[in-house]
């Protein structure tokens, strides 16, 4: 008989958050970040940043303190902190509206899209990150909030490029009707709880954390910093979709509960590594 299944907590953050606007340049990736400090080890360690390496007292420390110039070795102390109890996973904004591209307008879509649990779309999706009108248009048709019905015109600006890209060899895009794009959409304005969120990069990245965690041996609960991205339905979904594809493992995701970071030394730190993780990631590209 089986024994009881390990749980882990986490606690969370991003850094690069945009909403909407995925096409951004100036913020082309997200980071997301976790821990799995005590509330006292957390804040030792932003104890330690205060004291050691003159960061401003403030009731929440921010990413940018400890990106400052002249603070190397802060960020080498830091990281080294949290060698072996940390998490960060990048999402590039260009590659996850390409990835929505295919896995709305091509298949079922799933909420383990955009993890490794998700289908391999690596090479079409190579192609289609290049094609900004493409994804111009496809975030322009997505973007549904305060209408009642597709924009017509936004559906139509798509589909015309649509036969360009398949000729660039994504011929998986070859299927694609208006008829099946507004059927999509209507699932969307309909909050079809199936269909994950088109422009909601942080999704897949907290799931992808999540399986990182779990590692499919236990069950991990999230502590996060408060985003509307991260709605109970989402999570409760999320953790449903997670937990049917690993089964029989134990389920991944046990829930999230959201605080605010001011009060929660965890979520301090571990918005501090997504800044750090976001601007490294930006300043290789």
């Amino acid at each position: 008989m089986s024994g009881p299944v390990a749980v882990v907590e986490i606690a969370c953050d991003e850094s690069g958050f945009s909403g909407t606007n995925l096409l951004d340049p100036a913020s082309p990736v997200i980071a997301h970040a976790a821990v799995d400090l005590t509330r006292e080890e957390a804040a030792t360690v932003l104890g330690t940043l205060r004291s050691r390496f003159n960061h401003r007292r403030t009731a929440e420390h921010k990413a940018h303190l400890l990106l400052r110039p002249g603070q190397p070795e802060a960020v080498a102390w830091f990281l080294d902190e949290l060698a072996g109890r940390s998490t960060v996973h990048v999402v590039d904004k260009r590659d996850h509206v390409a990835g929505r591209v295919l896995d709305l307008l091509t298949g079922e879509p799933s909420y383990v899209d955009g993890t490794r649990l998700g289908r391999d779309r690596g090479r079409a999706v190579a192609v289609l990150r290049e094609r900004g009108d493409v994804l111009a248009a496809f975030v322009a048709m997505t973007h549904l909030k305060h209408r009642r019905r597709p924009d017509r015109t936004a559906v139509d600006r798509f589909l015309a490029l649509v036969p360009g890209v398949v000729a660039e060899g994504v011929p998986e895009l070859a299927g694609v009707t208006r008829r099946g794009v507004v059927a999509v959409l209507d699932r969307l304005l309909d909050a079809d709880p199936a269909v994950p969120p088109p422009l909601e990069p942080l999704v897949p990245a907290l799931a992808e954390t999540v399986l990182r965690w779990s590692d499919g041996g236990r069950s991990v609960v999230v502590v996060h910093d408060e985003q509307s991205a991260l709605t109970r339905q989402r999570t409760a979904v999320l953790a449903a979709t997670l937990a049917a594809a690993v089964s029989p493992a134990p389920p991944p995701l046990l829930g999230v509960r959201q605080v605010d970071s001011r009060r929660d030394p965890r979520v301090q730190v571990a918005d501090l590594l997504a800044g750090w993780a976001r601007s490294s990631a930006e300043a290789a590209a």
